[in-house]
């Protein structure tokens, strides 16, 4: 018992750990709000001051009446909030995924404008702030404005999020725009104004600044993906209208201002006007795909490739302009009804393309209103001044004819005829039969004249035959002689033959020989000629070395006479007159080997016999020489 009773003031502080909320919530106020909520607050009633309930009409508290509370708790703690005065409601971050938009439904505010359906765009921090949104004149209902991927502390007493999926335009496809609020279309026009700078219908309220109108928008949306409110702005999508190769695409509008017709006077069937205006545009579109909004423009597709349009019940062309077209029945100058098969080919240049839409309206009605009454009205016109069969007979003057007549009136219509074609012509079985009995017995005819004249070519051929072969003896005897006459006249002229030929060798030889002699008098008389000119230079340059000899001679004779006399002439003044003179003598004995002293000397002093002895010894001395010359000759 002592225990117990000494442990029991720690009960009350048991409690207060296990209910500390409940103590600091009741006695304190407090509440804590955690980090991913928010805390919507009504307030029951108001203790003191003026403002005690809201004004008729609103269910929202700006300026702390009873009621729901425009300001929130964000993540945090707060005191003095007593649980009889405030009741708090913790309630999750709206959170708009990704690919969605948050669009927005406010519960209080102004009211909208009568002939509006949303509500404007007030500065309220993406509708987080709803005192600010209030206060700024927001309105209940619809919201223009939406909030896009992320999280927001929003006050859902005031505010209420739907979901919407973001839009995606397609690839290959256009979005044709109705906007559901604005100001009315003008009187007279299918949609709304064309206006700038609301980034594709996604700034709604700026569209609504601009003066945008609700209803067919001229403007339309490429594929991508956007933020589009759709309560604001609806969105078809269709597909982009496509041009093919060989084809033009006019324009025809219906929005825009009444142009002007830019044709001039010459065309007076309808007007065209400029691109952007109302009405058929002229400059038409080449092949390719264009963003078009079918219900404010319509693209009228003309071929500008050579056309073929079939009058015929078995055959048209992938075009089917010509599928209304038939086989054209004619009656002919003598009654018969037939058909025949005309292809028409046309061609519609691409500058003349929006005058045929702008005067038919369109290629199918160009074929039925002009085409089809002309073709057919002038072949059948041209049946009726013939019969069948000059009509078959003439066809291709007809169908030059038609060619002609039909290219000028397609020229007042901007359209070119290239050329008109006739097909097959049907006439009646009847007509047909009494053609073809009449056609076989001509050939029958035909047929046994050719046989007679077989027959006749067949006997005059046997005649010739018997003729050939009676011939064949003559023939021959004919040629035998022919060959004995060819014979004789092939001896006569191998004779004649002979004969000129040895003339011919006999005159060839002849003049051979006087060709050798002339040829040869001719060559005596050129060396003759040559012999004599070779003299001629031979003594020319003798003479002339002679004549060089002699001067080169003459000056070394003369130099060596001068150079001797001058030596003469010093050695005179060396050695004197006389004694110069004793030594040449003496020179020249010395040179010439002449003999001062005779090898004999023979005298008389010894009788008469002295003479005579010396002559014997000379001759004896002669002979020695002699001798001794043939020995030295014979050892050489």
């Amino acid at each position: 018992m002592t225990t117990f009773f000494t442990l029991w003031w720690l009960i009350p502080i048991v409690l207060s750990i296990i209910f500390y909320k409940f103590v600091l919530r009741v006695f304190f106020g407090m509440v804590i709000v955690p980090e991913d909520k928010i805390g919507l607050v009504t307030k029951k009633f108001v203790l003191f001051g003026t403002d005690k309930s809201l004004p008729d009409g609103r269910i929202i508290a700006t300026k702390g009446e009873a009621g729901f509370q425009a300001q929130t708790l964000a993540p945090g703690l707060y005191w003095a909030m007593w649980i009889w005065q405030y009741s708090v409601d913790m309630t999750a971050f709206t959170i708009i995924p990704e690919g969605k938009i948050g669009l927005v439904l406010s519960k209080d505010g102004k009211e909208i404008p009568t002939g509006r359906i949303l509500a404007r765009k007030v500065d309220s921090d993406n509708f987080q702030d709803a005192t600010a949104f209030l206060n700024n004149g927001g309105q209940k209902g619809r919201q223009s404005a939406f909030i896009t991927t992320g999280s927001y502390r929003i006050n859902t007493f005031l505010f209420e999020i739907v979901m919407a999926d973001q839009i995606k335009i397609f690839e290959n496809m256009v979005g044709i725009v109705t906007a559901l609020d604005g100001d009315p279309i003008p009187q007279g026009q299918i949609a709304g104004k064309y206006v700038d700078g609301h980034n594709n219908f996604q700034d709604f309220d700026f569209f609504l600044e601009q003066g945008g109108n609700r209803g067919l928008q001229p403007q339309v949306m490429l594929a991508g993906s956007y933020y589009i409110n759709s309560w604001a702005i609806q969105i078809e999508q269709n597909p982009m209208t496509d041009v093919p190769i060989g084809y033009v695409g006019v324009v025809i509008s219906y929005i825009g201002e009444d142009g002007k017709d830019v044709t001039g006077e010459t065309f007076k069937h309808g007007n065209i006007v400029s691109k952007g205006q109302r009405g058929v545009w002229m400059e038409p579109f080449g092949p390719g795909k264009y963003a078009l909004n079918k219900y404010t423009t319509k693209l009228e597709p003309v071929p500008t490739t050579n056309l073929v349009l079939n009058w015929a019940n078995a055959r048209s062309e992938s075009h089917d302009l010509d599928k209304n077209l038939s086989t054209i029945t004619v009656r002919s100058k003598d009654g018969f009804p037939f058909n025949l098969d005309v292809a028409q080919i046309i061609h519609v240049p691409a500058n003349e393309a929006p005058k045929v839409i702008a005067r038919f309206g369109s290629m199918t009605n160009l074929v039925s209103q002009v085409l089809e009454p002309t073709i057919g009205n002038y072949f059948r016109n041209s049946a009726q001044d013939s019969d069948v069969i000059s009509f078959l007979s003439t066809r291709k003057e007809r169908q030059e004819s038609a060619k002609n007549h039909i290219k000028a009136v397609l020229d007042e219509y901007n359209v070119n005829a290239v050329d008109t074609l006739i097909g097959d012509i049907v006439p009646p079985d009847s007509l047909m039969k009494t053609l073809t009995d009449r056609k076989i017995a001509e050939e029958e005819q035909k047929t046994y004249q050719t046989q007679r004249m077989a027959q006749e070519q067949r006997q005059g051929v046997e005649k010739e035959t018997a003729i050939a072969d009676m011939q064949k003896e003559i023939v021959k005897a004919s040629q035998s002689v022919e060959i004995a006459q060819r014979t004789a006249d092939a001896t006569v002229k191998k004779a004649e033959g002979d004969a000129t030929s040895l003339k011919l060798n006999v005159n060839a030889e002849a003049e051979a020989t006087k060709m050798r002699a002339n040829a040869e008098a001719e060559a005596t008389k050129a060396r003759a000629g040559a012999q004599a000119e070779a003299t001629k230079l031979n003594a020319s340059a003798e003479a002339e070395k002679i004549s060089k000899t002699g001067l080169a001679e003459a000056e070394k004779i003369m130099a060596i006479g001068k150079s001797t006399a001058e030596a003469y002439q010093l050695q005179v003044s060396a050695m004197g007159g006389d004694n110069f003179t004793k030594y040449k003598i003496t020179e020249e004995i010395g040179k010439g080997n002449i003999k001062v002293i005779p090898d004999v000397l023979i005298s008389g002093a010894n009788g008469s016999e002295g003479g005579i002895s010396g002559l014997l010894g000379m001759k004896l001395m002669e002979m020695m020489d002699t001798k001794n010359d043939k020995d030295e000759s014979k050892k050489k």
